[in-house]
């Protein structure tokens, strides 16, 4: 019986990559020249800390990251932005963390949008993926292009997929 799994992870390597080039990119930019400006990837707690001198180059900084993110292939809905907050010497700080895995309540969006298809596969919740079953490798393919068009908030990768 045909079955496949719904995930949603990052390559943390890739997210890498793009915060070292972000923090490349600000090294050379004139409007960041006498303002200390960081980007760190903190790979045990899955978060990027952006820091910087105020809203204005706060806004720039987060756009440069998700620049170099999708042409890493990294989805920027992957990160979760928090609110900025103020740090010492009037400069501000924001989290974005990484979210890998489905949520529960996204799984349940997502099994019941298959559902709603009236396809005749089976979906089920299996930790932080869905697995999805079905007689046909086409009802298969049929789920996929469903959950493209749909908007979870996150990331979407198909794997497994076996005959």
């Amino acid at each position: 019986m045909p079955s496949m799994d719904v995930v949603s992870k990052v390559d943390l390597q890739e997210v890498d990559n793009a915060v070292n080039n972000t923090a490349k990119e600000i090294a050379t930019r004139y409007d960041f020249r006498g303002v200390e400006t960081t980007v760190e990837l903190n790979r045990k707690d899955k978060k990027v800390v952006l820091e910087t001198g105020d809203d204005m180059k706060l806004k720039a900084l987060k756009d440069m990251l998700i620049a170099h993110l999708v042409r890493r292939s990294v989805e920027p809905k992957s990160l979760e932005f928090k609110e900025p907050e103020g740090i010492s010497g009037g400069r501000l700080r924001q989290e974005a963390v990484i979210q890998e895995g489905i949520e529960k309540e996204k799984a349940q969006a997502i099994v019941k949008a298959i559902k709603a298809t009236k396809l005749k596969v089976q979906p089920a919740i299996q930790d932080d993926q869905v697995r999805v079953t079905g007689k046909k490798i086409d009802d298969l393919q049929e789920v996929i292009q469903l959950l493209n068009q749909k908007d979870f908030g996150l990331p979407l990768q198909y794997v497994n997929m076996k005959r």
